[in-house]
């Protein structure tokens, strides 16, 4: 039979559908799990749980204190679809990875994160990093741990613990003062340590002293040296009378002897790179960034920007940290920058190494950029101006910090006549060392002509000035902060948040960047400094925050802690609801009528401050802004004042008192003046050159006298 010329058809091998799966791996913010994830891969996929997802609630203290302090946790409102898709993914993933920040708070988001997942704390699914690049990232990923149930229990501890405070003392503030108003551990001893430096201000008598400011002359060169002393013993000038005398003693026609001439060289050390406070401080004295914008701005660059080719990187370390510690492998990357861009008489053989403070817990490297080589100049188009800004202070101090002392030579002359003694001080650089790159004080030259003992000057003239002692200045967020860390009070993380509560609660207000307590303030430190003196006794509070250190450490049981702590505590509270009095924030009369329904107009505190309102409230209610007029009428309309204003972020602008029938507005304060040459108002600013009055046009400035 013949063969059949049909094909014969081929089966085809049926493909696989199963899809590899996924690792997950879980953050905090969508800007880290970005970054991330470009680096893990195809094989992982990154969300974010956006912060805290379980926390004690809000409506009462969650707390069991007959049942060992058990906090009560629940799931954040707001936190649901984040939870489900979470949870969703975690039953897909061949493995969850809990990659959250690399602190107290973080090991205790993937502990929560654990609990709501499912996943055994026990098993090697936790994953720290101090940066967040490439090689650091990788790394990290090969060598899981298990949850750190000491982190863990050292923030619970914290946390009970401000929450037995806060839930404790706010409620009766609220019965006793007014509805509103919290009160907590490091935000009272904060609010107690402005208003005893108010306290000082207030009580402080200043004392007169002068200062006599000469000018002398050797052949051509003309050079300044002040009063020292009589006899060759430094002598004070208590007032114009001790001034007289020494003026009686000299005479212009006689010259001045050179007595001593000491020259000395001298090293000027190099910061240490920073820590969150010191960041924080240096952001507040040189940047004029408040507290909370410096921690916002460093939480950006470490999660990652956006630099073209290179992707998402994280340009700096992990910016909570208490340590000035830098690895290895940083110091040789700064040594090596150093010697290529500047020489090699630029990079310290043996940097400077701080001690560790007391209560630092050393947990993370300082702050410094990831790589030195991304220079700020590198970066600069793909960083906002805050970003470029914070981040070459970074920079530039961990390179400093790496650097060669810089040095100076000095020479100190006493010039001397009739047992009258002046002193002339005199500086020049003699090798610029780390303030190529970093300094905090423009420093110029003072050169003295060339003086030797024997010789003889003239004097040119005198300049006796009157002066007297300054109080001790307010607390800025820069000083309040070092002060709080100097006590021991707080951690890195605390004390923007803590900034930031005393001046929302309306308990201090910032004046030209200096805190001023308010009257409300006044009130709620005296309530909690006669009922809870433990809450407001610094080395109390210190030693607590080293227990809460020994927790996270393994040394202690954070029950143990807590119940020392409440047991007094509960008895100080019973008590307090009985000793205090009902305190009634007085009213006072405006001075005028409600323009709605005629009543008198009182002045009332309210949550932000003090304003008008009727008295016939609630029937009636009329409010308005206290303002303050400056003693300009509005240049617009020609009919209202300029008042002083404030914006929803506390900056002063100047207004028209008639808003909303005139809009007059000015960042700038007026003068009450038109410019000669445009005839546009003119206004008052302030430069470094000191106050000026200049045209907004740029077509008038004139300098005001001092």
């Amino acid at each position: 039979m013949p063969t059949s010329t049909q094909p014969k058809t081929k089966t085809k091998k049926k493909r696989s559908t199963r899809k590899t799966k996924k690792n997950l791996v879980i953050v905090e913010s969508p800007s880290k799990a970005k970054t991330i994830e470009k680096y893990l891969g195809s094989r992982y996929k990154v969300m974010a749980s956006l912060g805290h997802i379980r926390d004690l609630p809000k409506s009462k203290m969650g707390i069991d204190v007959e049942n060992d302090y058990e906090p009560h946790y629940i799931s954040i409102r707001g936190k649901g679809d984040v939870i489900k898709e979470l949870r969703k993914e975690a039953k897909k993933a061949a493995h969850v990875y809990l990659a959250a920040d690399p602190d107290r708070e973080g090991e205790a988001i993937a502990w929560h994160l654990s609990y709501l997942l499912g996943l055994d704390p026990k098993d090697k699914n936790r994953v720290v990093f101090n940066e967040i690049t490439k090689d650091a990232v990788k790394n990290a990923f090969k060598n899981p741990r298990a949850i750190d149930m000491s982190l863990v229990d050292a923030q619970q501890a914290r946390r009970i613990l401000d929450r037995l405070v806060g839930y404790s003392i706010s409620p009766l503030l609220w019965s006793k003062v007014k509805k509103g108003l919290s009160a907590g551990r490091v935000q009272s001893i904060a609010l107690n340590l402005i208003i005893q430096r108010e306290k000082e201000i207030k009580e402080f008598v200043p004392e007169e002293y002068w200062n006599i400011d000469s000018q002398f002359q050797k052949g051509r060169s003309k050079f300044d040296a002040s009063f020292y002393g009589l006899a060759g013993k430094k002598t004070a000038l208590n007032n114009n009378d001790a001034v007289q005398k020494v003026l009686k003693k000299i005479s212009k026609d006689d010259p001045f002897k050179v007595a001593a001439v000491v020259k000395k060289e001298r090293k000027r050390f190099p910061a240490l790179p920073f820590t969150t406070s010191t960041m924080q401080q240096t952001a507040n004295n040189t940047l004029k960034f408040r507290t909370q914008r410096t921690m916002m701005i460093a939480q950006q660059l470490y999660e990652g920007i956006n630099i073209g080719r290179g992707g998402s990187v994280g340009l700096i370390t992990y910016m909570r940290t208490d340590s000035t510690r830098i690895s290895t492998v940083a110091k040789h990357e700064a040594a090596k920058f150093i010697t290529e861009t500047y020489g090699g008489e630029y990079a310290a053989s043996k940097p400077r190494a701080g001690k560790l403070s007391e209560n630092a817990q050393d947990a993370h490297e300082a702050i410094r950029p990831s790589s030195v080589m991304r220079t700020p100049d590198s970066l600069e188009k793909y960083l906002s101006k805050d970003q470029m800004k914070l981040y070459s202070l970074i920079w530039s101090r961990f390179v400093a910090s790496q650097m060669t002392p810089a040095i100076v030579d000095t020479v100190r002359a006493d010039l001397v006549q009739n047992g009258v003694t002046f002193r002339a001080n005199g500086s020049k650089m003699k090798f610029p060392g780390y303030t190529k790159v970093y300094s905090e004080s423009k420093r110029k030259d003072n050169i003295l002509p060339e003086l030797n003992e024997g010789d003889e000057v003239t004097l040119v003239k005198n300049d006796p000035s009157q002066h007297f002692t300054l109080p001790p200045a307010r607390y800025s967020e820069a000083t309040l902060i070092k002060t709080l860390e100097e006590n021991g009070v707080g951690r890195p993380s605390t004390y923007a948040p803590t900034l930031s509560t005393i001046q929302k609660r309306y308990y201090v207000k910032l004046t030209a960047r200096k805190f001023e307590p308010t009257e409300l303030g006044e009130i709620v430190n005296s309530m909690i400094t006669d009922c809870f003196p433990d809450i407001l006794d610094v080395s109390f509070t210190a030693d607590l925050e080293d227990e809460l250190d020994q927790i996270e450490e393994g040394k202690q049981e954070w029950v143990q802690v807590i119940d020392q702590f409440y047991r007094p505590f509960a008895k100080e509270v019973a008590s307090a609801e009985q000793k205090l009095e009902k305190v009634k924030i007085k009213d006072e009369p405006a001075g005028f009528n409600c323009d709605i329904c005629g009543a008198p107009m009182l002045i009332k505190m309210g949550r932000y401050g003090k304003f008008y309102a009727c008295s016939r409230f609630p029937d009636c209610r009329n409010t308005k802004a206290i303002v303050k007029k400056i003693g300009v009428t509005c240049p617009k309309c020609g009919k209202g004042d300029v008042v002083e204003r404030k914006s929803k972020k506390n900056r002063i602008f100047y207004g028209c008192s008639r808003y909303p029938d005139c809009d007059f507005i000015s960042w700038d304060q007026p003068v009450g003046r038109k410019c000669p040459k445009c005839d546009h108002f003119l206004v008052y600013k302030k430069s470094k050159k000191g106050a000026q009055v200049k045209c907004p046009n740029g077509d008038y400035e004139e300098e005001l006298q001092k």
